[in-house]
């Protein structure tokens, strides 16, 4: 402190106490911990018997509007507040009738090297420690897993969402005629713009944006019956932009659609971006993992052509929120996006700041946390193995719940099943489509809320539709009959009150 002396920071050090967020009591709070840990294990043993979802009670969401505490409850008081507010009203995934969205399940060894992760409080890739380590073979893994060189390079990120942002990141300036990273978008001569499916996920859109390029620099192609990229459209959209004098730079595969579980072809995008000289992303959030079961591999052919490729472990390997990867083939080009220096970042010859290939070079973070050690312990727990098995398990409880939907008198799929989606309705020729949608809306909220079953909604065609995405190793054949059946009662129920308000 300028200005202050030694004798003025020890008078005031003994006026006021110093603390700490430790417990007074070890063993008392090892008791408390413990109980934790039970809790959470039983939570696990016994959700296939609980309801998939409940809301959370007005008096309980009365609660969370308390102004902030001045004073501590101590650490019981706070665990008695996490069970009465919010351990009570879980968002479902771990539920094996959770098939909203695109949500895996986690599993008992995810929750422990959470757990892990958290208490050794390590900032992964940035130190020279065994957390950098952790995160370096799981990269190695992945890039061997999904045909990537190992002079590759990647980063573990929160989702695919940042995953997208990193390797868009990536592709713009590599691609740009300018130096985009240092003089900006705006020192580029013509405006780039990026091609993807009607499909793709909106996470591309928001990437879009906060790289300067814009929303409507993502140029989006029509689908097939199949909600796959149109080839021929997307040849002809390049052709007249370039035409017109924009810089065509990136070409979007998508590894399995958000809605339908479609697979572009692949083989055929890294064809044509090889042709213009395009960058070639592949947005495998979830399909990506078709290729650990030798029944799927071959849907997701030519995604090892991508320059990168992005995808969830939290999603089809089932580990717990939240991991995501982005894999690249060009180490080179992904450091020189997010390396920007920093007297304090120089790594030093040994110590803890040793480590050359810190993650601040190679995405957005500098402060991170442990998520790679609940992936790397889950697939040291299992080996990959089995994941392909639980993939081809998937698959089947897919095609069985189609099977159950095509034998409905209620229920109609409405678009085919490629991985691990199904897009159904309830359709009636006799009934308007805007009433039919009210019905399907109506339908979704109450298997929800009466906790049968956690599906989730979306268009296609511009029709309310709900989808099941299968993400779930606790999911069980008997799962799919009795979310049916409940399903089709459901819709006779809606339609009895509304022949009955007529």
């Amino acid at each position: 402190m300028i200005g202050t002396t030694v004798k003025d920071v020890a008078s005031h050090d003994s006026v006021v106490p110093e603390e700490t967020l430790d417990p007074a009591d070890w063993e008392e709070f090892r008791e408390l911990a413990h109980a934790m840990v039970d809790r959470m294990i039983d939570y696990q043993r016994d959700v296939p018997g609980t309801p998939a979802w409940r809301p959370v009670p007005e008096e309980v969401d009365e609660r969370f509007r308390e102004p902030a505490p001045k004073a501590g409850v101590g650490a019981g008081g706070a665990y008695e507040d996490y069970l009465e507010m919010v351990f009570p009203y879980p968002t479902g995934l771990h539920h094996p009738r959770w098939w909203g969205w695109a949500g895996g399940t986690g599993s008992p060894m995810g929750m422990m090297a959470a757990l892990l992760g958290a208490g050794s409080n390590s900032v992964p890739a940035n130190f020279n420690d065994g957390a950098a380590r952790v995160e370096a073979q799981l990269l190695t893994w992945m890039k061997s897993v999904m045909g990537f060189p190992e002079q590759g390079s990647g980063i573990v990120t929160s989702g695919g969402s940042v995953a997208n942002i990193v390797a868009l990141t990536v592709a713009r300036d590599a691609m740009a005629r300018s130096d985009i990273a240092n003089d900006g978008v705006g020192a580029e001569p013509e405006r780039l713009v990026l091609y993807a499916s009607s499909e793709v996920h909106s996470s591309v859109f928001k990437a879009s944006k906060i790289l300067g390029l814009g929303r409507d620099a993502v140029r989006l192609v029509p689908v097939d019956g199949d909600f796959r990229i149109r080839i021929p459209e997307l040849r002809e959209h390049i052709a007249r932009d370039l035409v017109a004098g924009f810089r065509p730079f990136a070409v979007i595969g998508t590894a399995g659609t958000i809605n339908t579980g479609a697979v572009d072809d692949l083989t055929a995008l890294a064809d044509l971006a090889e042709s213009y000289g395009l960058w070639f992303h592949v947005d495998g959030a979830f399909g990506a993992m078709a290729v650990l079961s030798p029944e799927s591999r071959h849907l997701v052919e030519g995604m090892s052509r991508a320059d990168s490729l992005a995808f969830d472990f939290h999603k089809w390997m089932y580990v717990n929120y939240e991991a995501g990867c982005v894999l690249f083939q060009d180490a080179e080009a992904h450091r020189r996006s997010f390396s920007v220096g920093g007297d304090y970042l120089v790594p030093l010859e040994r110590g803890t700041g040793s480590l050359a290939d810190m993650a601040t070079g190679r995405g957005p973070q500098l402060s991170r946390g442990f998520k790679a050690l609940k992936s790397w312990m889950t697939i040291r727990e299992h080996g990959f193995d089995k994941f392909g098995r639980l993939v081809a398990q998937n698959m089947r409880q897919t095609r069985y719940l189609a099977s159950l939907i095509d034998a409905s008198s209620v229920l109609q799929r409405v678009a085919p099943v490629e991985l691990n989606v199904v897009a159904f309705r309830y359709e009636d020729s006799e009934t308007d489509a805007a009433v039919a949608d009210g019905i399907n809306r109506e339908l979704l909220m109450r298997v929800q809320e009466r906790g049968v079953a956690i599906p989730s909604s979306t268009l296609l065609d511009g029709r309310f539709t709900l989808r099941a995405c299968i993400c779930n190793h606790r999911s069980r054949q008997s799962d799919f009959d009795e979310f049916v059946a409940e399903a089709e009662l459901t819709v006779a129920e809606i339609l009895s009150e509304s022949a009955a308000e007529r």
